[in-house]
């Protein structure tokens, strides 16, 4: 009791020879808390009783390091990056996206990737034509919805007269005819969806422009997925119109990546016909071929094949693809919804079980893509909370951001290069940002994430001490904790700083005593919780007691830190989510970029 009433004290990290109920666990970039009492099966390892530390009031205090040495994974700088659904062309969003407002919200998310695609990207056709005038099926009566026709024509006009960015401010009357319209598209859209049925989209070049002026104008680059289901008998792609869509972008000079195809594992399902994944190899060789002659784009970058959850057959579908065209892709790509939106439930946020189920997963993918392009980048597409749209006060909720906030550091710790989160505006409830264009939790929670982390991710090493252990009981699943470099893009905070993201499932308060290298130093606390009455189910969130919301249409609001004296003991309050960056520690990893 001697020996750990000086660890404590001390707040230095556990040596050697602590005893086994102190043994320091080292995980790169994840927080597995030690585990203080062990099944029976475990020999002579028993849990030591302890006396009660000053000041721990019979709770778990955990002590906490970071190697600063070198980093453990790098990540792209555009790591979490944004997603949009072709969805937003048949509900009318899509003459939306020069709104100030959402242009403002997604300048806050830069730098990133924008991915534009879903479930409807091989349903989509390309017209090179610039009718602003063309059909528009909608709300209300007719005279209502001519107006509203006339509106979005007049904005088009008024866009094409800006130089540069291209910014509008629509009224108010316009956006609520637009809801409207969107309110029963919506309903189609679900239809299709769970029928498993698409109707086709047409993409003009207007659209197309619109577009791209968004991605640019927010700092965003534009990776867009092309129609793989355009088949000749032979089960070749088509790539005529595809050729339409390039000859048109280069001859804008619009600098975007592409994709071929969404979830090709799953096209029986969609048109009784399947495409394999040697099949869909060639196809993106050809793509790569086409791509090649045209001077703009000799040198863009290839993703895919975005395959669906790597069960078996999906598992042999990548490594047909792999075989033929892993050299041909810049990353390789899947993606990975954790619940069925239409059953889904408050609690389910809070399992740690579920939390685990992607690591499963990236394991393999690593696997295969090591086996056939060793190194080759990977990336995670297309990730929300729920599938088939999400569901209302739930996938848009406080509870939801405990699995995107873990999703984020787990892949960052186990080296995948990119996130795409779907999506940023949709018809469903996995959106960052309501059809209010009001940003919601898991937007705030992106946007803390982008100021504060930057692409080094940092090992670090955790020892605890439990009061009374009780057999079989361990708090590791429950309280997770991630290091990253601080963002040099944040210029509150000297290079040499480090930030910790911490997501306590726990119904009780956890401490947190910083040692080591970090030990003493002045810690900036970041404290995301719900806001208002409704709990788990809020849209709202406070940053350190303060509710977050945007300023005006042009400005996010500061996120103020609250500062902790040097020295002080963490204290994490119970289902939540905190970012601490601990200042001035001169860390040798996060000093250069």
């Amino acid at each position: 009791s001697e020996l750990i009433r000086g660890f404590l004290l001390s707040g230095m990290p556990c040596p050697s020879s602590c005893p086994s109920g102190l043994l320091a666990l080292m995980a790169p970039g994840l927080a597995l808390m030690a585990t203080f009492s062990l099944p029976s099966q475990a020999g002579d390892r028993r849990a030591l009783p302890v006396e009660k530390p000053p000041g721990v009031k019979g709770r778990t205090l955990i002590l906490l390091d970071v190697n600063t040495k070198s980093p453990v994974r790098i990540i792209s700088e555009n790591f979490l990056s944004l997603q949009l659904d072709p969805s937003i062309i048949h509900d009318g969003w899509l003459d939306f996206l020069s709104s100030r407002r959402l242009v403002t919200l997604a300048r806050g998310l830069a730098p990133a990737f924008l991915r534009f695609a879903g479930k409807r990207t091989d349903f989509l056709q390309f017209h090179n034509v610039k009718n602003p005038a063309k059909s528009r099926g909608g709300p209300g009566p007719d005279y209502y919805l001519k107006n509203y026709e006339d509106d979005i024509v007049r904005s088009d006009i008024a866009l094409d007269k800006q130089k540069g960015c291209k910014i509008a401010q629509h009224p108010d009357i316009m956006l609520e005819l637009q809801r409207e319209k969107a309110a029963q598209m919506h309903l189609v859209l679900l239809k299709e969806q769970f029928s498993n049925t698409y109707s086709n989209l047409t993409l003009t070049a207007r659209s197309l422009d619109k577009l791209y002026n968004f991605a640019d104008c927010s700092g965003l680059h534009l990776i867009f997925a092309l129609n793989a289901l355009r088949r000749n008998p032979n089960n070749s792609w088509n790539s005529s119109n595809a050729l339409s869509l390039l000859k048109y972008s280069a001859s804008k000079k619009y600098n975007i990546s592409w994709e071929l195809g969404n979830e090709p594992n799953n096209y029986r399902t969609l048109i009784g016909r399947s495409v394999n994944g040697s099949q869909l190899g060639k196809d993106y060789t050809q793509l790569r071929s086409l791509l090649q002659l045209i001077r703009t784009y000799s040198r863009a970058h290839l993703y895919g094949p975005n395959i669906g959850r790597p069960r078996k057959n999906v598992i042999a579908f990548l490594e047909g693809f792999m075989k033929v065209a892993g050299g041909t892709v810049d990353a390789v790509t899947w993606q990975h919804y954790y619940i069925d939106g239409r059953v889904a439930k408050v609690t389910d946020f809070l399992k740690t079980r579920l939390l685990d189920t992607l690591s499963d997963q990236i394991r393999k993918i690593q696997k295969v893509v090591n086996t056939y392009t060793p190194g080759k980048k990977i990336w995670l597409e297309g990730v929300g909370t729920t599938s088939a749209g999400g569901m209302n006060n739930l996938s848009d909720s406080y509870a939801a951001g405990f699995l995107w906030l873990n999703t984020l550091g787990l892949l960052a710790s186990q080296g995948i290069d990119v996130v795409v989160r779907h999506s940023f505006l949709d018809h469903g409830h996995n959106h960052l940002v309501d059809q209010n264009f009001n940003p919601l939790p898991d937007y705030w929670l992106s946007l803390l994430y982008k100021r504060l982390i930057g692409p080094k991710v940092l090992a670090i090493h955790v020892a605890g001490l439990q009061r009374k252990p009780r057999p079989g009981r361990v708090i590791r699943d429950k309280l997770r904790i991630y290091a990253h470099c601080t963002s040099y893009h944040n210029h509150n905070y000297v290079r040499g700083s480090i930030t910790l993201y911490i997501i306590n499932l726990h119904r009780s308060r956890k401490k947190i005593k910083l040692a080591g290298t970090l030990r003493d130093k002045i810690v900036h606390q970041y404290l995301l919780q719900p806001y208002g009455k409704d709990g788990l189910h809020s849209k709202s969130v406070q940053l350190n007691g303060q509710p977050l919301a945007m300023v005006d249409d042009g400005t996010l609001p500061e996120l103020k830190p609250r500062p902790l004296r040097a020295g002080r003991t963490l204290v994490i309050p119970p289902l939540t989510m905190s970012f601490y960056v601990v200042k001035n520690v001169n860390a040798l990893a996060c000093r250069y970029r």
